[in-house]
């Protein structure tokens, strides 16, 4: 992909602040929403038996820690006042008590612990498994490159879905427990004092309210923007590493520290503020939580000093509002926390929009723009088509008309930028926006050949083989590939066909080119696209694979800028700008300037509205449609 064609999201610079402030709380309706859309699936679908088993044992072993920690609470109290009333024997006794109940507390504990981490790790392998569907069906991965709302999937995909399904887990059952430990314990404090129960209710309203209303928002935009640019900085890092050599013969050093700094810049100054916001929240989180320890006792005093209740029945009070206190004021302690999760749903449900759009109930944003129509067809045939980049209202292309018939070999020419590659990409899929008609055979039957090949981690035979997971041919007609591509000795360097190297960094790109050729020697085939696939050879090798290809009887569509290419093609399609085209058979054709290709009388082609009578209808390969 080349830098004029498209900007990849992923690596830009993350604006300021976002275009449109986001307004989500914790608790709030939106977020609410946005939490079910996300979550749903899963606990409605093919794994909704075992989700629901698992979150019913988790809560039989909630319920059954409650009620240890009542019964510890209770003995708490017991042996208290008989320390108080100086009594041996109940004291012995209910530290015997104490002992039995933390013989079956601690193994629940532990085990309860263990099986919320285990339901976590479970749905977030379902849920990444299904981003990854839809990341890389209908190649959507490429397609994000070019939306500037999406940044970083790949960080959303492995760390917010791990993030959301443990945290999802722990409030949930957080707030189950929340309401077990409210009943269990609002018992004991009811028939201890109303007077504290009622105090507790207005103190917990007061504490969740003022944290919703004043930390609520400020938090959610700022852990959310953490997270984006902490996704760049390490994305920064990350092109260093993958563009190691070009930074090494540039000696940019200098200007990677520069970009990276600036990066790094931003994570600083947003965490800077979120700190600031998050010092606020602890001193009002510290402040809420220690009053309880006043309170009770305050409110008890008179009844402990009139005798009226005894000092062990106190404890017990003060253990009772701590826990039911902990229970409605579940919200303030973990707000910090719960605003990062709120952030995350917001980064989830974006990204499911896009790579899940007719399950979160919104069309896809591209499907409401004009699109290029694929259809099937026996031979690749471009009707009307009207090709715009992704984002952009730019032309490059107008009104394109051709058939191109089997074995037939088009050549496509122009000056950089004029939309060569672009023509590629849309036959190929993968750009749509635009207007017009493309009749293809399969798309099994199209094999890609780019300037620089992708090579995998892997063996030889896993690059010789890609992107097929396995294949039929034996290690002698491998062989015989790599010497039909003058790579007769590779094999025999690195190791065998099953040796794994770092073959972008082990082989030279004309080596990498030849392998991709290899790959079409293995697959055969119908179709070959090579977007100046020859670059990195001399020219015997190129004229060598060119004629191999033309002899298998291959259909081949070449985008190149050599003269030499010239005569294993039948035609010339040659892209003039702001939409222009003009085709010719190759036969009467010159090159007269890289990347220019003209008809022999040397005269220029028409705009494309008249574009067809640059060839006859009745060329007997490659005809242009009369429309």
């Amino acid at each position: 992909m080349k830098p004029e064609d498209i900007t990849k999201g992923a690596g830009s610079d993350a604006p300021a602040a976002p275009k449109k402030k986001r307004r989500i709380k914790p608790l709030s309706l939106a977020a609410w929403k946005q939490f079910i859309r996300v979550a749903k699936p899963y606990w409605l679908g093919e794994e909704k038996k075992q989700a629901w088993l698992l979150l019913g044992l988790l809560i039989v072993l909630m319920l059954a820690e409650t009620k240890f920690a009542v019964m510890l609470n209770d003995q708490a109290g017991e042996m208290t006042s008989a320390l108080a009333s100086r009594n041996g024997d109940r004291f012995w006794t209910s530290v015997r008590a104490c002992l039995f109940v933390l013989a079956f507390a601690v193994p629940i504990y532990a085990f309860y612990y263990y099986m919320r981490d285990l339901f976590a790790n479970k749905w977030r392998r379902w849920l990444t498994g299904r981003f990854l569907d839809g990341y890389l069906q209908g190649r959507k991965y490429y397609e994000l490159g070019a939306d500037p709302d999406i940044d970083n999937p790949d960080q959303r995909i492995s760390e917010d879905i791990n993030t959301f399904t443990g945290r999802s887990i722990n409030f949930l059952l957080i707030f189950l427990g929340s309401i077990m430990q409210l009943v269990a314990f609002s018992a004991v404090l009811w028939s201890i004092s109303h007077l504290l129960v009622g105090v507790l209710a207005v103190y917990a309203l007061t504490g969740t309210v003022v944290a919703l209303w004043v930390f609520g928002t400020p938090l959610i935009h700022l852990n959310f923007w953490q997270l984006r640019r902490e996704a760049d900085f390490r994305f920064s890092l990350m092109r260093v590493r993958e563009n190691a050599e070009s930074i090494a013969f540039y000696r940019g050093e200098a200007q990677e520290r520069a970009h990276i700094d600036s990066k790094l810049d931003k994570v600083i100054n947003n965490f800077a503020r979120l700190i600031r916001k998050q010092r606020s929240l602890n001193f009002f989180q510290r402040t809420f939580s220690q009053l309880t320890l006043v309170l009770p006792s305050v409110i008890l005093a008179s009844q402990v000093l009139s005798g009226e209740l005894e000092v062990g029945r106190a404890v017990q009070a003060a253990g009772a509002f701590t826990a039911v206190l902990g229970a409605v004021g579940v919200i303030v302690d973990n707000f910090e926390s719960l605003s990062r999760f709120v952030a995350g749903i917001d980064r989830l449900q974006g990204l499911s929009n896009l790579l899940l759009p007719a399950e979160s109930g919104k069309p896809a944003e591209e499907s409401l723009q004009p699109r290029i129509q694929k259809r099937p067809g026996q031979q690749l045939t471009l009707e009307a088509l009207t090709l715009h980049p992704p984002q952009s209202d730019r032309v490059l292309i107008k009104e394109l008309n051709l058939v191109l018939k089997p074995g037939d070999a088009l050549l496509i020419t122009g000056d950089s930028g004029c939309g060569k590659s672009s023509l590629l990409r849309a036959i190929a899929g993968l750009w749509h926006r635009g207007s017009g008609t493309i009749r293809h055979p399969p798309m099994e039957e199209f094999f890609f050949l780019p300037q620089q090949p992708y090579l995998q981690h892997g063996s030889l035979r896993s690059q010789l083989i890609y992107p097929s997971a396995d294949c039929d041919l034996s290690d002698d007609q491998l062989l015989a590939i790599l010497e039909q591509v003058h790579l007769p000795y590779l094999a025999e360097r690195v190791g065998g066909l099953d040796a794994v190297q770092d073959w972008e960094k082990l082989l030279s790109v004309g080596e990498q080119q030849r392998l991709a050729f290899a790959r079409v020697l293995v697959h055969e085939p119908g179709i070959v696209i090579l977007d100046e696939a020859t670059s990195a050879l001399d020219s015997a090798n190129e004229a060598s694979l060119y004629a191999r290809l033309r002899a298998s009887g291959t259909t081949l569509i070449s985008i190149a800028h050599r003269a030499a290419v010239l005569r294993h093609h039948t035609h010339v399609l040659r892209l003039k700008g702001e939409g222009a085209w003009e085709l010719h058979e190759a036969s009467g054709c010159q090159f007269d300037a890289p990347g220019a290709a003209t008809g022999s009388a040397g005269v220029e082609a028409p705009r494309a509205q008249d574009a067809r009578k640059a060839v006859p209808a009745t060329s007997p390969a490659i005809r242009v449609l009369s429309l």
